[in-house]
């Protein structure tokens, strides 16, 4: 008979333009770190540009994620943390100022609750709603920049904060495919946020750094300074336009194309990329020749022309090349070649190819870039005050690892 402990799980679901990505975990007591129990892929053709554009072709690409990882980790997922995603994400500035309630004037952490929700308080387009609030500093009674008010006395607190907010329509069109694959929405959070919590330290965070989510048809960007958001953004470029532009500049399909920007691309500017050529086989048979020093320009241009975007964000705050801990680069596009270094030239800062790390579990299937934002939004879910389920039996978990770990042996056994 297994003995039952009482670990809740969280599951984090990203919902991306080419996949859904679903990850469980679940906290130990004493362990250093959350272990991953459950990880499911499933590909999609229902979101494009980081919005839900058909229900029914998403519901079905959540429901295979879902019922994969729940297969490998031995649980049933009601909830999740859901990650939102798309240029309709918009940063405001707020401000929000409350009386101090106790009668000694002492701020408590429920003076905090109450000053950040009085930020929430603005106008906004009635198609608009508030999926984040990130407080940057406080005033108490005058004094400006209070990291942590709490214990400190005074009469009138203020709050500085970056809102997040979402287009209604889009957050509605997300939450109808979560709910009719028979998941409850704990919270949405924007995917670049959430993968700001896989990759960025606290270190990276308080010295200054600049999160970079390169996905398929959008990247998101998320720059911190002295431990705050200071700009959340959505650009309309990812990866897929590098395979979309190698596909016209050779007048190959779109599988060809990705085959090549996978195998043979170096964005690394230094790298001198002689004349070669090199052939591949397209879909219909035929051999195809071109050269490394052609489809390495071809894919430059596009990635030239995405970091040109990311720089144009930092100095909507004035932080271009200003970031010590530099660009951390994350999503599948950041698994591209000599990515890094064409950062480094195009932003002026360091950068970083940042994976997932310090996991336990099924570790070897998340250490790469592309796991980052659903394994942050299975932390934010992890961290939340939800009803994550429990009642798991440890055993049991142990025993459909060792089953699902042998399962991969004998496939590539075979």
């Amino acid at each position: 008979m297994s003995q039952k402990s009482e670990l809740p799980i969280a599951v984090g679901i990203d919902l991306g333009t080419t996949a859904v990505r679903c990850i469980i975990g679940m906290q130990e007591e004493e362990a250093p770190a959350p272990s991953i129990i459950g990880v499911g892929v499933s590909g999609t053709e229902g979101v494009r540009k980081g919005v839900v554009h058909d229900v029914a072709s998403t519901v079905s690409a959540i429901t295979a994620a879902i019922d994969e990882a729940e297969r490998i980790s031995g649980v049933e997922i009601r909830g999740a943390t859901v990650g939102v995603n798309g240029q309709h994400l918009v940063t405001v500035s707020s401000r929000g100022i409350v009386a101090v309630g106790n009668a000694n004037r002492e701020i408590s952490q429920e003076d905090i609750a109450r000053v950040e929700e009085a930020a929430t308080v603005m106008q906004l387009p009635p198609n608009r709603e508030i999926v984040g609030i990130f407080p940057r500093n406080y005033t108490v009674d005058g004094q400006e920049h209070v990291k942590n008010p709490v214990g400190m006395s005074g009469m009138r607190l203020e709050v500085d904060t970056s809102l997040v907010t979402a287009a209604t329509p889009f957050l509605k069109n997300t939450t109808r495919s979560i709910n009719q694959a028979g998941i409850d929405i704990h919270t949405h959070t924007a995917t670049a946020l959430a993968a700001s919590r896989t990759v960025a330290s606290p270190r990276d965070r308080e010295i200054g750094c600049v999160v970079v989510d390169i996905g398929a048809n959008t990247t998101g960007v998320a720059v911190f300074e002295e431990g705050e958001l200071l700009h959340a953004s959505v650009l309309p470029v990812g990866a897929a336009h590098v395979t979309n532009d190698i596909a016209i500049g050779l007048r190959t399909d779109v599988e060809t194309a990705e085959n090549i920007k996978l195998d043979y691309i170096d964005a690394d500017p230094q790298t001198k990329h002689a004349n070669e050529g090199f052939t591949v086989k397209e879909l219909n048979g035929d051999p195809l020749t071109v050269t490394k020093l052609e489809v390495n320009t071809i894919a430059q241009a596009r990635l030239k022309e995405l970091f040109r975007l990311v720089d144009k964000e930092l100095k909507k705050v004035k932080k271009d090349g200003m970031l010590p801990a530099g660009a951390l680069l994350c999503g599948g596009g950041a698994n591209l070649t000599g990515i890094a270094e064409l950062a480094k030239q195009e932003l002026r800062l360091p950068a970083h190819i940042k994976s997932p790390r310090g996991f336990s579990g099924i570790v070897d299937k998340i250490q790469d870039p592309q796991f980052s934002t659903a394994i942050g939004l299975m932390l934010e879910d992890m961290e939340g005050e939800y009803d994550l389920g429990g009642d798991l039996s440890v055993t049991s978990i142990i025993g459909n690892l060792q089953s699902w770990m042998g399962s991969i042996v004998d496939r590539f056994r075979s």
